[in-house]
């Protein structure tokens, strides 16, 4: 008998079973990777795309301003410069030509506090310098002292201080006043020396400066003027001060908040 022959496949395609190749060899099956290390992917929300994206809206107006503000600083120093480099402002100049000293009494008793009395006459110059600036001054505040202790206050009128030009001006100081302990003793201190006693006129104003077609912010001043000698009148006839020695500084008075330089 002969044996069955099996049938030859259809279209040449190989027999295979479910996990062989046409010989009957099993496939190789590919190993599949893991770490656990790796993160997973979460896709970022959009909250967080336009917190992103103000965030750099916000360094780029800040970067922008501080650029805009350095460029003006820049600006004004080059022309402030260039000004200075052109006229040569010079700040104002005083001198004290005149200080009369028509009361000067000082009253002491045990029952009652020291007082005191004064009336001065003062006398002054105001120059200009400059022959391209203006300066236009507001009243003053005038103060007198006496080692530290005011004997006088009083004030002069706003005016205005053309280029190359003097102004004279005259005010009338007065006080009267108790004394306490300390400013009575620092007061008779001075009133014993030789020389006279030590006389210091501040003055407080604001003024705003013009050159040319630029025009200035009022800026505050404290004129201060030292080396004065006083001595006390004798009768009705007032008393006249050295002012040989006088000396008077100018100072700008500039705030930041509550500041003063």
């Amino acid at each position: 008998m002969t044996e069955p022959t099996s049938k030859p496949a259809i279209n040449g395609a190989a027999t295979t079973n479910g996990n062989g190749n046409g010989n009957g060899n099993p496939l190789p099956v590919k190993a599949q990777l893991y770490n656990p290390n790796r993160q997973v992917y979460r896709p970022q929300s959009q909250y967080n795309r336009r917190r992103r994206s103000n965030r750099s809206l916000c360094c780029c107006c800040c970067f922008w301003t501080i650029l805009t503000v350095l460029a003006a600083a820049l600006l004004v120093a080059i022309v402030g410069a260039a000004l200075y480099v052109l006229y040569h402002p010079h700040q104002p100049e005083f001198s004290i030509t005149n200080l009369r000293i028509a009361k000067m009494n000082l009253k002491t008793s045990t029952d009652s506090p020291s007082h005191l009395t004064t009336l001065f006459n003062l006398t002054l110059i105001a120059k200009n310098p400059n022959n391209h600036l203006v300066f236009f001054y507001e009243p003053f505040i005038v103060t007198a002292f006496s080692d530290s202790v005011q004997i006088g206050n009083g004030s002069l009128p706003a005016f205005d201080s053309g280029k190359n030009n003097q102004t004279s001006l005259r005010s009338v100081l007065s006080d009267s006043q108790d004394l306490d302990t300390d400013s009575l003793t620092s007061l008779r201190s001075g009133l014993k020396k030789k020389k006279g006693f030590p006389v210091v006129i501040q003055m407080d104003t604001k003024v705003k400066m013009k050159m040319e077609w630029l025009k200035s912010k009022k800026v505050g001043i404290r004129v201060t003027c030292e080396g004065i000698r006083g001595t006390v009148p004798a009768g009705k006839s007032p008393a006249v001060a050295s002012v040989i020695n006088s000396e008077c500084k100018v100072d700008l008075r500039i705030k930041i908040w509550k500041f003063s330089f």
